[in-house]
């Protein structure tokens, strides 16, 4: 199995039936859609699907049947050389391949041709003597799910990670083409929710003319996308949903256009919008005639545009201001005729603490109402933000419970207890602890026992929180290497407030001064 396959950003081009029985109409589909998927520059993958029809159509129904599609199947029957000289051309082409066996004796001819992928179609999803099969083929699989329910999809999920494959999943509606109140795109949110480190992609039957689907289906997050792909001609009538070398251009373009739309999912800002917005800025001007010395009250100013270079805008506009110069009535207050009084060191962990909630929200931990909290500054609050942690605690009786978080690039010196055993797991982000010397890198799921006595310090480049289940936590039990940490009080090195000290945490932090 190729553990390193990436399913990110694949076009699947579903030949399906359309090749209607004749290689050479086959081969115009491929070599039409090779086009496409070499001028948009994307990764295509073509896909066929594979019956062995003396075996998988009953012997009672071979020459004629009244199930709608076995007489479609007869009759566009390709022998296994026809798909040779067909899969020759997909590789010609540039693109992957990809086979959907709809038996056990297909898979051994797929992995004997040399298929790149292997799918799993949305009406094979309970054959399990199928899936068996299949899980040995040592290929990459996608899985379809049309018309199942997420506890047949998490039946999957645990078969394939239980028999050690690499698979990805398509939301998929099995109906063709499907009505417009039929997508629910919103599933790609509850797949992508629920299998989190997985792929998630979107098979689609709608109207190859509609490329709005696609576009939504970027907006949701897919990652990889799949359509049924067939010519017309004069004889031959394609379906309402497979597209043609052309729609299958439109749709790549607009799935790439979409991509350009969603942008980055980090939060990034742009230098005009930056310049853009500055131009709506308000500017604090002097309301009346402003002293060198005096203490500027609100009632002496007001905010007004233009902003001008250099002068202080109603962002930075505080209480306590002292003019260091003149101010004429309604001249602009410049940012070199004034002292700003420093922000109080308590300010650095009210702003982290914003930071701390947005982290435990991205990482879906949610906390009752009856928590303490210790702000963790064994160098002084000022200096929180880099070395420092939060200290959520849940429980301390016989046993004891705590959500810790830090924010990127925060340092915890290296310490040991005296009578506590711990175990911290991480939940979200990445740590990396060094325990008894030795480094290790934690990612959500590890776990790092520590025992008493044991030396051990850790620090996050990501933000992280993590759990901390321990033996009874006991107040100055804790040794720093840093003899200075160790001979400050309690009070000097942690900050402890009820919930997150909205209104405690100044009285509190000022105890420290």
């Amino acid at each position: 199995m190729n553990e390193s396959f990436d399913f990110r950003d694949l076009f699947v081009f579903d030949l399906a039936n359309n090749h209607q029985g004749s290689v050479e109409h086959a081969l115009n589909i491929v070599r039409g859609v090779g086009a496409a998927v070499r001028k948009r520059g994307v990764r295509g993958v073509f896909k066929f699907q594979f019956r062995q029809l003396d075996t998988f159509v009953h012997p009672a129904h071979q020459k004629q049947s009244d199930n709608k599609h076995i007489p479609r199947f007869l009759a566009t029957r390709l022998e296994r050389k026809d798909y040779k000289v067909l899969l020759d051309a997909v590789r010609a082409e540039g693109m992957l391949s990809m086979c959907t066996p709809f038996d056990e004796e297909s898979v051994d001819v797929i992995t004997e041709m040399g298929f790149d992928l292997i799918k799993v179609a949305s009406c094979s999803a309970k054959d399990w003597p199928l899936l068996e099969k299949i899980a040995d083929s040592n290929l990459p699989v996608i899985f379809s799910t049309g018309g199942l329910q997420l506890a047949n999809i998490d039946d999957l999920v645990s078969f394939f990670d239980h028999r050690g494959c690499e698979y990805a999943i398509m939301h998929c509606v099995s109906l063709y083409p499907i009505p417009d109140d039929k997508f629910h795109l919103n599933q790609i949110d509850v797949l992508k929710g629920r299998y989190r480190n997985r792929v998630i992609g979107w098979s689609t039957h709608e109207n190859p003319d509609d490329v709005l689907p696609v576009t939504v289906a970027i907006a949701k997050g897919a990652q990889m996308f799949e359509r049924h792909v067939g010519i017309a001609t004069d004889k031959i009538t394609l379906n309402a949903y497979s597209s043609t070398p052309e729609q299958v251009d439109a749709w790549i373009a607009a799935a790439q256009h979409a991509a350009v739309l969603c942008g980055s999912t980090e939060r990034v800002t742009d230098a005009d919008e930056i310049a853009s917005l500055d131009s709506l800025r308000r500017g604090v001007f002097a309301k009346t005639g402003i002293k060198k010395g005096q203490v500027i009250g609100r009632d002496q100013v007001y905010f007004a545009m233009p902003y001008q270079d250099g002068q202080v805008d109603s962002g930075h506009w505080r209480a306590g201001i002292i003019a260091e110069a003149d101010v004429k009535a309604d001249a602009p207050v410049l940012r070199t005729a004034v002292k700003v009084p420093l922000d109080p060191d308590y300010k650095v962990i009210k702003d982290a603490v914003h930071e701390v909630k947005a982290l435990l929200n991205e990482a879906r931990i949610a906390l009752n109402s009856e928590f303490e909290v210790e702000y963790s500054h064994h160098y002084g609050i000022a200096k929180f933000r880099e070395i420092g942690a939060v200290i959520i605690n849940v429980i301390n009786r016989e046993y004891c419970k705590k959500v810790l978080v830090q924010l990127a690039g925060q340092k915890h010196p290296a310490h040991y207890h005296k009578l506590k055993e711990e175990t911290f797991q991480v939940l979200h982000g990445e740590l990396r602890i060094t325990v008894d010397g030795r480094e290790r890198t934690l990612l959500p799921g590890d776990t790092c026992l520590v025992m008493p006595g044991v030396w051990h310090s850790f620090w996050t480049p990501t933000g992280c929180v993590m759990e901390e289940v321990s033996t009874t936590h006991h107040n100055n039990d804790s040794v720093y290497k840093d003899k200075a940490i160790n001979e400050l009080e309690r009070h000097q090195r942690k900050t402890k407030v009820n919930h997150w000290g909205r209104w405690q945490l100044a009285e509190r932090a000022n105890r420290q001064q």
